[in-house]
């Protein structure tokens, strides 16, 4: 069995780092989807942001391990429990030649806060940034935080000159409504790749920034060329082949394919990603749904009979071959804050499902539209065909509206006007922290504060709010994680969600490559070794 782990992987970067060739060196790969932009602030997807951190940095950055490190930042304290001190990192350039200060600091902040962004609520962690000087910045929280500096790991710094230049000083929407802004298709960061060229849903080709400012990084690749293939089993061949040198995902079906080839292996571990279903609690009347004048998704006997509709355990033996891991809980066992008491997923029961929709007023079901991606997550489409059967098992028929990723998020996020009613998410806390999920996807959406944005569906509970506040501001770890049990217990007491299950990590490598394979999914091109 050649399957390696990403441990293993992230030990062999390590290895390997002080004897790297320096001769120029090819780094191919391909990935499911497309980027849907090269805007940083365009859309809050892992696969967009995890690639475009080659090319643009935060004040901090994740090294292998996902422990943070000084990035565009150099040091930061706390003067007041509300009050941040960030010293900047002197002598950067961004690619275009422009010097990095503290004005592209404030510029990308309040960026991250303009009406196409969808960084809304990683940039409303930040009331208030004042410079100093241009290496200076004390920035200020609503409340304390004890995890800000996570959060800035992924709210990457754009240049003010630049981005004013080419009119781009507010965010590309993911609706697709201005694609024509400059900073869609054009990048300009800090970062030790620079985009060469990008031809959507074709090849995007990245160079290695000789001038960036950490000599020190283990990679020894020049060049970067991404193509996007939908298709797994074409993706596979291409690897198999020797046409690129990674795949992601790789379905875990071709685990044994890859095993069976010459020069090539499969890289596997578990990632600190949930899959889950959300529902539309916030209109009176569903927008598809033969349901008139109410919305059943209101009933909370509706939800647990959605939720005891459907088998975690055939999705992980017939879709996921094994390799996923059925979960109660909206965040994953990596993550801080995770409850192994709340982990139990809700039983697989269609009688009661029946009863309890019979009860709700629904004896004979109805009928509901269901919005799911076909490219972003490991058996996305797969997944939402199992539950759409399982549903019809129970009377309730399910009209399944699969898309790409980029029309998928351009009409379910907020930029597009939450427009569904069903729909299947994946979500990886940023900060690695229970607290990001219950911000982003728990709370009521609320657009003044910039919480709850990803919250689709518009589940909504006061007490739930309140000890979200709560967290987000104590930095006694015991009471944080007391919290957390209390506010995720309200949760599926609720059913407010349907988690399904954390999904694989799931790579292909050519043996003449070594990667870090890291718990977000994230390809970070500094500990790529080409040998």
């Amino acid at each position: 069995m050649k399957l390696r782990t990403g441990l293993f992987a992230a030990v062999a970067v390590a290895a390997l780092a002080v004897a790297a060739p320096v001769q120029a060196k090819t780094f191919k790969f391909a990935f499911q989807g497309d980027l849907s932009s090269l805007d940083p602030h365009s859309l809050n997807e892992s696969f967009l942001l995890g690639t475009l951190g080659n090319v643009y940095e935060g004040l901090v950055l994740y090294d292998d391990q996902m422990n943070v490190v000084p990035g565009l930042a150099v040091s930061w304290k706390t003067l007041t429990p509300t009050t941040w001190e960030f010293k900047l990192r002197q002598g950067v350039k961004f690619h275009g030649g422009q010097d990095f200060t503290a004005d592209d600091v404030i510029f990308s902040w309040q960026r991250a806060g303009s009406e196409g962004s969808d960084q809304k609520v990683r940039g409303a962690a930040i009331s208030k940034i004042t410079k100093v000087d241009d290496y200076t910045i004390i920035a200020e929280t609503p409340a304390p935080n004890p995890i800000l500096v996570r959060d800035l790991a992924f709210l990457y710094i754009m240049d003010k000159e630049w981005s004013e230049e080419h009119g781009s000083t507010n965010a590309t929407s993911a609706t697709g409504d201005d694609k024509g802004n400059y900073a869609n298709l054009n990048a300009n960061g800090t970062g030790p790749f620079m985009v060469e060229s990008h031809q959507a849903d074709i090849k995007t080709v990245m160079k290695r920034n000789e001038g960036y400012w950490n000599k020190d990084i283990p990679t020894n690749v020049t060049e970067v060329i991404f193509t996007p293939i939908k298709e797994a089993p074409t993706r596979v061949a291409a690897l198999i082949s020797g046409e690129v040198d990674l795949v992601y995902p790789v379905p875990v079906q071709d685990w044994e394919r890859l095993d069976a080839a010459k020069g090539v292996k499969a890289l596997a571990g578990p990632e600190a990603r949930t899959i889950f279903l959300g529902m539309d609690q916030m209109r009176d009347e569903l927008l598809y749904s033969n349901v008139k004048g109410k919305n059943p998704f209101k009933d909370q006997r509706v939800r647990a009979a959605f939720a005891h509709a459907i088998n975690l355990d055939a999705i992980k033996e017939k879709v996921m071959r094994g390799a996923a891991t059925p979960t109660g809980e909206m965040v994953a066992p990596q993550i801080n804050g995770f409850v192994p008491e709340l982990n139990t997923p809700y039983s697989f029961d269609p009688e009661m499902s029946k009863k309890l929709l019979a009860e709700a007023g629904y004896p004979d079901g109805f009928e509901v539209t269901m919005d799911c991606p076909n490219n972003r997550y490991v058996n996305d489409e797969k997944i939402c065909q199992a539950v759409t059967s399982m549903l019809a098992k129970v009377g309730v028929k399910v009209d399944l509206l699969a898309q790409p990723k980029s029309k998928y998020f351009g009409k379910v996020l907020e930029t597009g006007g939450y427009d569904t009613s069903f729909y299947l998410l994946g979500w990886t806390p940023g900060t690695m922290d229970a607290e990001n999920a219950l911000s982003s996807l728990i709370v009521c959406q609320n657009k003044e504060t910039k919480r709850g944005l990803f919250n689709l569906g518009n589940y909504c509970n006061a007490k739930v709010d309140e000890l979200t506040a709560a967290i987000g501001s104590e930095t006694d770890q015991d009471k944080r994680n007391a919290m957390i049990e209390e506010a995720f217990t309200i949760l599926k007491d609720e059913v407010g969600y349907l988690p399904i299950h954390q999904q694989p990590l799931s790579w292909g490598v050519s043996d003449g490559v070594t990667v870090n394979q890291r718990a977000d999914n994230a390809l970070d091109y500094r500990y790529v070794v080409v040998h």
